[in-house]
């Protein structure tokens, strides 16, 4: 059973990273009994209801702060001392949404007025969900401090669960197994410990390790959870060993409840990385009779995704229009098929598409106007390119840094390099914080300024880059290197994707 391990970690490490934006293993719930997720930004019912209430007011004073920066403290502080009422059910769902939101400095200050107004009783699961926060605001390190503070009679399986959750989110194997071994002695590891762990050992290559915890769990009697079973599917589909892949999906079949279009798309992963096409293609096949629900789009945008990558144009288009009747197509949809028809070399396709989607006034996403920029400027033609920045202005929706970078590489390529200077610095004008320029056409540019002498425009670019907190030593350093060693214009566009080219 245990094979290929060796061999299979550098794969599996960067196959986990497609994989999980597709699979989320659950954390420590709020309730005792239950187990709830830490990070799927959802709304509930409970918030529902909170927010069209009167004490939706809070509710909304909160959850709409507009500022990072501002403390939620003067607003609690505000409402408390107007007499309004305030239950500790009502800040639950506040924190709970802020964690959604990943706002978690707002949802911290919450447990902070907690404290400070000393009007509710701290559970250990209100220990737990601080702990949590702590680490994803703070890091581990203060988590771990956090954790030596926790007393000890509150220190139970919600709160070690918790920092399973923080070891592992960390990649922090050793600590992370020492946790489980904790929980273990609490008797309170269940299947979710158990698929945090699986998740910590696929995500760091360790596939026998992954394997044994599967069979420690079985034998105390736990068959696992659909989760269990594709952290378990992905990782073989990942090595790729065909074989014990299929053993997983063949469990996976013969219980109602394991089963979705899901596991078949990860199957036709592995098929196609074992070269085995014709199987990937029979995989998808089943994945298509169970579209279905909430889901359908995600899966349809999976589909179109993998018939690309398959290069099954005729698929592409039979899935987009056999649906498109039965599911309302999101700006993810759209992005999937136009740049899937991209690589598939059918730019009309791609215009179409880019059409349809503006006839039909989805919510606006300069990700997909940028798709075709990038399209046209690979084909070089960029007056197309212009023409689409043109009617973005016109309709006062601003191209953002990310459009003009990849304007500014296009003109690299066609060795137009003023246009590129003079484009580069509108991308780095129009450019919002944790943007980047394209380090090949911001170098291109450099380089190209230092040829002819003009060392003013050179600061001046460099200039508008410092004021943005974009030229770190780090970076000047790599320029110069670069430059040194030149550049390769055509190949760094063929080999940039669009979310490569900076999107922001």
């Amino acid at each position: 059973m245990v094979k290929l391990v060796q061999q299979s970690a550098a794969g599996l490490k960067s196959w986990w990273k497609f994989s999980t934006c597709f699979l989320r293993v659950s954390s420590y719930s709020t309730k005792p009994e239950t187990l709830d997720s830490l990070n799927l930004p959802n709304k509930d019912e409970d918030s529902d209801t909170l927010a069209s209430s009167p004490k939706g007011t809070l509710y909304n004073k909160l959850l709409y702060l507009t500022c990072s920066k501002e403390s939620v403290i003067p607003i609690l502080d505000k409402w408390v001392s107007e007499e309004n009422p305030i239950k500790y059910e009502d800040l639950q769902i506040i924190v709970k949404q802020f964690r959604a939101y990943r706002r978690y400095n707002h949802a911290l200050q919450i447990y902070e007025w907690i404290k400070k107004s000393k009007a509710f009783d701290i559970s250990p699961r209100d220990f737990a969900v601080e702990l949590d926060l702590v680490s994803k605001a703070h890091g581990l390190k203060a988590a771990e401090t956090y954790f030596t503070c926790i007393p000890d009679d509150l220190r139970t399986y919600q709160v070690y669960g918790a920092l399973l959750n923080c070891y592992a989110d960390a990649k922090v194997l050793t600590k992370a197994e020492n946790t489980m071994q904790k929980l273990k002695e609490l008797g309170y590891a269940g299947t979710v410990a158990y698929n945090v762990m699986m998740t910590l050992y696929a995500k760091l290559g360790y596939l026998e390790k992954l394997q044994l915890l599967m069979l420690e769990m079985e034998d105390k009697g736990n068959s696992g959870d659909v989760i269990s079973y594709n952290i378990l599917l992905n990782a073989y589909a990942s090595v790729p060993d065909v074989t014990e892949m299929e053993k997983v999906l063949v469990k996976m079949e013969a219980d109602p409840l394991l089963i979705g279009w899901s596991p078949y798309t990860v199957a036709a992963k592995g098929y196609m990385k074992a070269g085995d096409i014709e199987k990937a293609y029979e995989s998808l096949k089943k994945c298509e009779h169970l579209v279905k629900g909430k889901r359908a789009r995600l899966a349809i945008d999976m589909l179109i995704t993998l018939y690309t990558s398959m290069g099954k144009k005729d698929d592409v288009y039979r899935i987009w229009n056999k649906y498109k009747r039965k599911v309302k197509y999101h700006n993810s949809s759209y992005h999937c098929m136009i740049s899937g028809l991209e690589k598939l070399d059918d730019l009309d396709g791609a215009e179409k598409i880019f059409a349809e989607w503006e006839a039909n006034r989805v919510h606006f996403d300069i990700q997909i106007p940028n798709l075709l920029v990038s399209a046209y400027c690979k084909k070089g033609h960029m007056e197309k390119a212009i023409s689409i920045i043109e009617k973005l202005t016109e309709s006062e929706k601003h191209p953002n840094g990310s459009t003009w970078n990849r304007l500014a590489l296009g003109y690299c390529v066609q060795n137009d390099m003023e246009k590129a200077v003079e484009t580069m610095k509108k991308a780095i004008l129009a450019s919002r914080p944790g943007w980047k320029p394209h380090f090949h056409s911001l170098a291109s540019c450099v380089k190209y300024l230092q040829s002819k002498g003009d060392t003013q425009r050179e600061e001046e670019l460099k200039d508008l880059l410092r004021v943005r907190g974009l030229f770190s030593e780090e970076v000047e350093r790599g320029l110069d290197k670069y430059i040194e060693i030149g550049n390769r214009k055509s190949e760094a566009l063929e080999e940039t994707s669009p979310e490569e080219t900076c999107s922001q």
